[in-house]
């Protein structure tokens, strides 16, 4: 059937693209224009506007050449994001320092991530479960399977200890960006608190509620908030750790 697409072909020519193994060599208009160059603009407007403002025309707007310019590279928007994707978490794929202890490895991989993913929000709507197999993403695998190997963890356990890691900071990278697009379209959490405070206090009487008004106002003084995500990410991040203990321990810290 004329013009149905075919996965298999797509999926070999994202692939040949993400590891830059490929020429452009679809028809369309010459263009001087790079793919590292496409990549990181589409980047740029995804970091600042979100996946929703991204288009192949968007980006050939923010570039200044035609749409059909930008098709001699990739020939769709999830080819696109494939590679905004890699080149993201190639940012982590060099090798750095490795920690003696095994707990600050694993601190390490938290934050890098969580880092990574407040400065790149949309990449937490990327599906973990298919990830494109570029350099970059192979890279960052990579770094961080090193980080946790010589645990004496067999090859699955590894995979698994280091998906729940990443798991959580998912999770926790997801609440902090919600929190932040809360704040930029409204008030911030002071002047919401503010805004109903006394008529709360009056229809919440304390001795009807006394843990919800005793535990969350010790909350709300201890973090000058009612809720503080990086507060909430480093109580969790120590669970975790603890929480990897006995699997790590039982094998011996080596």
């Amino acid at each position: 059937m004329a013009g149905k697409r075919d996965p298999s072909t797509e999926a070999v020519r994202t692939l040949r693209s993400l590891w830059r193994a490929t020429p452009s060599v679809r028809p369309g208009p010459t263009s001087a224009l790079s793919l590292d160059a496409l990549v990181t603009t589409a980047i740029a407007i995804a970091d600042t506007e979100g996946l929703a403002k991204l288009s192949i025309r968007r980006v050939a707007t923010e570039l200044g050449i035609s749409p059909m310019s930008v098709y001699t590279h990739v020939a769709t928007k999830a080819e696109l994001l494939e590679l905004m994707t890699d080149t993201a978490h190639g940012e982590l794929a060099d090798p750095g320092p490795v920690a003696e202890r095994w707990q600050d490895r694993i601190a390490e991989i938290a934050r890098t991530n969580l880092d990574l993913l407040i400065r790149h929000p949309w990449l937490v709507e990327q599906p973990p479960g298919r990830p494109p197999l570029g350099p970059g993403t192979t890279g960052k695998y990579e770094r961080e399977l090193t980080a946790l190997d010589g645990l004496g963890l067999d090859d699955i356990t590894l995979d698994a200890a280091l998906s729940f890691v990443l798991g959580f900071v998912r999770g926790a990278a997801r609440d902090r960006i919600a929190a932040q697009n809360t704040v930029a379209d409204s008030e911030t959490d002071e002047q919401w608190w503010a805004a109903r405070a006394a008529t709360l206090a009056e229809l919440m009487p304390a001795e009807d509620y006394p843990l919800a008004v005793r535990v969350g106002s010790a909350a709300g003084a201890a973090q000058d908030a009612a809720w503080d995500p990086l507060a909430a990410f480093e109580f969790g991040l120590a669970r975790v750790i603890d929480g990897l203990a006995p699997l790590l321990d039982q094998h011996g810290d080596r």
